[in-house]
């Protein structure tokens, strides 16, 4: 069985890392062919172009955001043409529900098979093995990718069929997004008040309405470490799916559509390759001046 995996960022070099030391036979595309030089050196087979994938039986599509998916598919080199029927791919970015399913449409009308499997999880998770895969597809589709699936992450959730997997994925990051910033403006608020980052730190971690992801945030607030395990960026990306989805189900999201001009203001202000607890920073020094 012959894998391919295109998008080596934060996320998929590790993934792909994980692959290769499972004993998969992986071939690699990256837009930057830098970002796959280790991966090269542990054995992974190199293509020039998403279009030289003809000759894997799964791949792997883990990329920054819906444009990025529709290039690197059907772009003048996409892979989807050159695939053999009955080809599986399975996309791990995070999209939005409808063009997850005008993917499937696409894949479907060329005879490949398709999986929507966004992850849970940040940089330590894809190092480590233990993200969390929502999936959304066909049974017997993600039952062949299970063994692979299992080689990267701890869990699978399948939660139903196409789109379903990156319509839970939306949500998840949205209530994340919004839980990160309102812990933010909290600190931020407190220390305007005088209180001290530690006291505020040990009160709002330590008590019953934090969220669990908030203690491991907590070190780099204290040591003003921002190096990203998931990119504020991304994340004000990920408000804006949600936001489109919400929009196209006719669900009211106003809390989430203020949070992603939030990070937007911070991303615009330089942070935006910074981790998405970086909105404290933004909202520390907004208070301060």
């Amino acid at each position: 069985m012959k894998i391919g995996f295109i998008g080596l960022g934060i996320m998929g070099s590790r993934m792909a890392a994980n692959l290769l030391q499972g004993g998969v036979e992986l071939v690699i595309h990256n837009r930057t062919k830098d970002k796959a030089a280790t991966l090269l050196e542990q054995g992974a087979v190199w293509t020039d172009s998403p279009s030289e994938m003809g000759s894997v039986d799964i791949v792997f599509t883990m990329l920054a955001h819906p444009e990025a998916v529709a290039a690197t598919a059907l772009g003048p080199d996409g892979f989807l043409e050159h695939l053999q029927p009955n080809t599986l791919w399975i996309d791990c970015s995070t999209v939005n529900p409808t063009f997850a399913r005008e993917m499937v449409a696409a894949a479907q009308a060329r005879g490949i098979r398709h999986v929507d499997a966004p992850v849970a999880g940040t940089k330590p998770q894809a190092q480590n093995a233990e993200l969390v895969f929502i999936v959304g597809g066909e049974p017997s589709d993600v039952a062949e990718a299970d063994p692979y699936f299992k080689l990267m992450g701890q869990r699978v959730a399948h939660v139903g069929g196409h789109g379903m997997g990156v319509s839970l994925k939306v949500v998840v990051n949205s209530m994340l997004g919004a839980s990160m910033a309102i812990f933010a403006e909290s600190m931020a608020l407190g220390q305007a008040l005088g209180l001290s980052q530690e006291m505020l730190l040990n009160t709002l971690v330590g008590s019953a309405v934090a969220a669990p992801f908030l203690a491991g945030k907590r070190p780099k607030i204290e040591q003003d470490d921002y190096e990203a395990q998931f990119p504020l960026r991304w994340m004000q990306k990920d408000m804006h799916l949600a936001s489109v989805a919400a929009f196209e189900a006719g669900a009211a999201m106003p809390v989430a559509n203020a949070t992603k001009e939030l990070y937007r203001l911070a991303d615009q202000n330089g942070l935006g390759d910074e981790d998405f607890c970086a909105i404290y920073k933004f909202l520390n020094r907004t208070a301060d001046n």
